[in-house]
């Protein structure tokens, strides 16, 4: 199979510093099995269908499994995305991701919050929600039922923004409180105001057009199978998919 993904020898170098310690047994090759499940993340595969070149599938599950329960894929992302600290700008936006059958159980665990799957409009959904830089990659992740509002998402990102001066949104997190939670921060928003207002918002025209870096961005990760549409059962396992994916495109 001529498309194969391989991390080069650069690309290994920037991920080891967040890999594990091996404890006994020395693990099986690191750059192998992770090109798989990169591989597996891209295609949007079973397992049982990953080429024999990357090995055992039951091996590159084992890793995906282990590493996402210890959130190391979620650190990595964060970690390199650290790297190149924004000063600026920092936009925000949610898009839906289909939900696939085999995702929907509604069932949940006892004390668990669900499948963070909910009916729209276009049918069952998860809502991703995300922070990027001015360049349109992304720093920060949060996914949500389909239903919920863009508002709920906000409230949950707001608290981990970085320290700059503008943050571009659409009018659906045009609030009261949102606005004034970011001015307790310190940071302008460019948030065009709703029709409903009966005051108009001022707001920087010129600055807000570079918000569709985060819809250019939306469509990369739709690139990747495993995020456009949801396998994954388990919301954090999907959300780790998406981290997955954002590491690979934006940040090595």
């Amino acid at each position: 199979m001529s498309d194969l993904f391989w991390l080069s020898d650069a690309q290994m170098a920037r991920l080891e510093p967040f890999f594990p310690k091996s404890h006994g047994k020395p693990r099986v090759d690191d750059r192998r099995v992770l090109s798989g499940i990169i591989f597996i993340n891209r295609n949007g595969l079973r397992w049982r269908d990953a080429p024999a070149q990357y090995g055992p599938h039951k091996t590159l599950y084992g890793r995906w499994k282990r590493w996402s329960e210890k959130g190391i894929f979620a650190r990595m992302m964060a970690g390199l995305a650290a790297e190149h600290g924004e000063k600026t700008t920092v936009m925000i936006d949610a898009t839906y991701l289909k939900a696939h059958r085999t995702a929907t159980s509604m069932a949940a665990k006892k004390g668990g919050r669900g499948r963070l799957i909910g009916r729209t409009k276009g049918g069952m959904n998860t809502k991703l929600h995300a922070i990027c830089d001015s360049q349109g990659r992304p720093i920060d992740l949060f996914v949500t039922a389909g239903q919920v509002s863009d508002y709920i998402g906000a409230r949950a990102l707001l608290s981990r923004l970085p320290n700059v001066k503008w943050l571009l949104g659409d009018r659906g997190y045009d609030a009261d409180w949102f606005r004034e939670a970011l001015q307790d921060k310190g940071i302008r928003a460019c948030i065009p105001g709703r029709k409903k207002r009966k005051t108009p918002v001022k707001y920087d025209k010129r600055r807000y057009k570079r918000r569709n870096r985060i819809e250019i961005m939306f469509g990369r990760l739709k690139d990747r199978r495993r995020v456009a549409t949801r396998y994954d059962r388990c919301p954090k396992v999907f959300l780790l998919a998406i981290a997955l994916a954002a590491l690979v495109i934006y940040w090595l």
